[in-house]
């Protein structure tokens, strides 16, 4: 009798517990089922962008209340057509000359580093139309009437390694000797240590420095063949379709203007 009641008494509570999970199951929302019911958001795919963030105004770390955070004119830029387009985005920075390679490996979906399509870089990436142009500069220490490429001639000139400046001055400086260094700051500290006598830097970047670095000064020198700053990406991507059209509503709209004058007008280098 025992044994009947046991058992009887263990069916009965499996059934219930049937029940109970098939009543919570009908109640959760089933988009795929539910008739008219909004499918679940998956979140967005986030797309890895590459930079060297040492070239104010285009990308620079900016240090606030204990945390750093690359910003920029480029990186407004990155932000507005990722949203455009319903991506997430990640930021890693990179050595100038591991921008490419950070492409090729896979390790990066697009760069924007205020890089120049040349025909070189173009071999191993794929390019967007040019959204900004700027020229190169001579910086140098104020007074060293270091003006022109003549002037150069026996002196030693700061570029940064991979850079436009670096190909620039090989084929334009003859006579210099041609220093390349990663970073544009440390360019900046090599001449202010007379290590180096001058140094090639983008015009908007020179603006930054020499601003916060009286001693210095920048020249001007006119742009000849390739110029203009695009974004690249992997060989055949499939994202340079998706980005060119964002990026002419930018231009068209005013809305990268509206960033030339956020970005350029001011001093953002340190």
């Amino acid at each position: 009798m025992k044994t009947l009641k046991f058992l009887f008494t263990t069916l009965l509570s499996a059934v219930f517990a049937v029940f109970v999970v098939t009543a919570c199951n009908s109640q959760a929302p089933d988009s795929a089922s539910s008739p008219g019911a909004s499918p679940a958001a998956s979140p967005a795919e986030t797309l890895t962008m590459a930079t060297s963030a040492d070239y104010p105004p285009y990308e620079f770390i900016e240090t606030s209340s204990g945390s750093e955070e690359i910003v920029g004119f480029d990186i407004d830029i990155a932000k507005y057509i990722t949203e455009q387009l319903g991506f997430g985005l990640e930021i890693n920075n990179v050595d100038f000359n591991g921008l490419i390679p950070a492409l090729q490996a896979g390790r990066a979906d697009f760069v924007m580093a205020g890089m120049t399509p040349t025909e070189e870089r173009k071999q191993n990436a794929d390019f967007s139309m040019i959204y900004y142009e700027a020229k190169n500069t001579i910086v140098s220490k104020a007074g060293s009437n270091l003006t022109d490429a003549a002037s150069l001639e026996g002196k030693k000139v700061g570029v940064q390694l991979g850079s436009i400046q670096e190909g620039f001055a090989k084929d334009t400086l003859t006579g210099a000797e041609i220093i390349p260094l990663n970073r544009i700051n440390e360019i900046v500290q090599e001449i202010k240590a007379n290590r180096i006598d001058a140094a090639i830097i983008e015009d908007t970047v020179a603006k930054g420095y020499t601003a916060s670095n009286p001693d210095l000064e920048f020249t001007v020198i006119p742009n000849e063949g390739v110029a203009g700053s695009a974004i690249a990406f992997p060989k055949g991507s499939e994202l340079l379709a998706q980005f060119d059209p964002v990026l002419q509503e930018m231009i068209d709209s005013g809305k990268i203007e509206e960033l030339v004058t956020k970005w350029f007008s001011g001093e953002p280098a340190s």
